[in-house]
């Protein structure tokens, strides 16, 4: 870990709060998160992610884009990985992201470190991963309408980055076997399999997930084995309401009390 390490800024800073920001308990292991909703903060889609992504005893990871830091706060109280670092590129999440860690008294398992995810392989060397997961930018220029917000519009549109940068930086992190788990669209999903296939990440796993049991899906979670061979399963569908603000009982297990926004 040194090689990144000796480039980390001091992770000290006090966790006082800044106009706009509050703390909310993610009711795991007593951890909590710093979070500003006029900027932006955590959705359903990054809990998801960490509670599909599969950490074994002793595994190194990698969250790309990480925002505010949650997705390598969940996945150390959900799982037994070794050490987890989040890379983002935007100062002032960065800097939420680090207090946060050190609210939790967790700089130990978990780096926040400042730079683009463009450059990922080139901050962290190349297959130093075993697992990588990213909730990336949507949607490209053809998709919506950006948010003026430039914050928010970074972490919706591909503005800084591109499917392709996310999925070739990924790769080149990752060991041989290592794996990348990414939450997506739907509606990408044939230009994200092509996009894995080309820099031989291999998709094993896909499920997607419906608002209602009735509606198509809005989300879907992929796990993609570097090295792999081709072979795919499909997972039963997530179902995330029964009825109107009434989540299913697999949603609750999997979502449990975490607060998003």
């Amino acid at each position: 870990m040194k090689r990144w390490r000796d480039r980390k800024e001091s992770q000290s800073s006090m966790t006082n709060l800044l106009p706009g920001e509050r703390i909310d308990d993610l009711q795991r292991k007593g951890y909590k998160i710093i979070q500003n909703v006029e900027k932006f903060c955590f959705g359903m889609d990054a809990v998801l992610l960490s509670s599909f992504a599969t950490v074994k005893q002793g595994e190194k990871v990698l969250d790309m884009g990480t925002g505010t830091g949650i997705i390598p706060i969940l996945l150390e109280a959900k799982t037994d990985g070794e050490h987890f670092t989040g890379l983002e590129i935007q100062a002032e999440s960065v800097d939420m992201a680090r207090r946060s860690v050190e609210l939790n008294h967790l700089s130990e398992k978990i780096d926040i470190v400042e730079g683009d995810i463009k450059e990922a392989s080139g901050i962290f060397g190349k297959g130093v991963m075993n697992v990588v997961t990213v909730n990336p930018p949507y949607m490209n220029d053809l998709h919506g309408i950006k948010n003026p917000d430039m914050p928010k519009a970074i972490a919706r549109h591909e503005i800084l980055c591109t499917l392709e940068d996310v999925v070739r930086e990924g790769a080149a992190v990752l060991k041989q076997n290592g794996r990348m788990y990414m939450v997506h669209r739907p509606h990408r999903l044939v230009e994200i399999i092509n996009m894995m296939t080309r820099y031989k990440l291999e998709p094993k796993r896909i499920r997607f997930v419906h608002p209602y049991k009735d509606k198509e899906a809005n989300m879907v979670l992929i796990e993609a084995l570097k090295g792999g061979k081709s072979m795919v399963k499909i997972e039963e569908p997530l179902v995330v309401y029964k009825e109107v603000n009434v989540y299913t009982e697999e949603l609750v297990n999997l979502y449990g009390n975490e607060v998003s926004c």
